[in-house]
């Protein structure tokens, strides 16, 4: 199992980010959560496979339409078992 913490900046709220990779975490089965911070970054911790993880970051690295993604900082996390993934309030 993998789990790692991105931090995604560009135009990346209001555009349905953070529901839209509820649903595509979702759909390839991993893990964690989503929430937007006060400085307009997109923030979020996935837990998966290796390859299920590879598939969300490379969909966060685009994000949906209308959204630009400027970088997507990813670093290594520590596993923690969590099941399901949630969009958590803005921090």
């Amino acid at each position: 199992m993998r789990r790692v913490h991105v931090l995604v900046d560009g135009e990346v709220q209001g555009v349905g980010y953070r529901y839209t990779l509820r649903m595509v975490a979702d759909d390839a089965g991993v893990a964690g959560w989503v929430r937007n911070r006060h400085d307009g970054t997109v923030e979020a911790e996935l837990e998966g496979t290796e390859a299920q993880v590879d598939e969300v970051l490379a969909w966060m690295a685009e994000g949906p339409p209308g959204s630009r993604v400027r970088s997507a900082r990813v670093t290594d996390a520590a596993t923690t078992g969590e099941r399901g993934f949630e969009v958590r309030a803005t921090v």
